[in-house]
């Protein structure tokens, strides 16, 4: 569905602090994901990888783990195809698992959803779902 109002609007980037920079490049490769580019030094360092549909997760250098989070900020989400799959795999890639994947059947309105979601912390403290929608009625 097109957007009418801006044309070409579509999902560019999320933005991202990483503690340990190099750590999280390394940890979203295991998980798939192409390096693009990068630019700056020591803490101005910024990282660009491809979800793998055009998508970007843009990390920033610097931060530490213990850092509160924006309350603005939750979560983002990877659509998979394997919920199961894409847990086990971020977890062996050294994820800290947060809730394993389950069926949620949502009393939604007017969309009735069930999804398929599970939630891991990357090596920043970042919280990621991975989601897959079962069924839309």
């Amino acid at each position: 569905m097109a957007n009418e109002i801006i044309q070409g609007m579509g999902f560019h980037h999320v933005a991202l602090r990483a503690p340990d920079l190099d750590a999280s490049i390394a940890f979203y490769e295991k998980l798939g994901m192409k390096f693009y580019t990068s630019w700056g030094e020591g803490y101005g360092r910024i990282a660009m990888l491809d979800f793998g549909d055009g998508g970007i997760l843009e990390l920033f250098a610097g931060g530490n783990e213990n850092e509160t989070v924006d309350p603005k900020y939750i979560h983002f989400a990877l659509k998979v195809d394997d919920v199961d799959a894409a847990y086990a795999k971020a977890v062996e890639a050294g994820a800290k698992p947060k809730s394993e994947p389950r069926v949620v059947p949502l009393d939604s309105k007017p969309v009735k959803l069930t999804l398929n979601c599970a939630f891991v912390y990357g090596p920043g403290g970042e919280e990621v779902e991975f989601f897959r929608i079962l069924a839309a009625e």
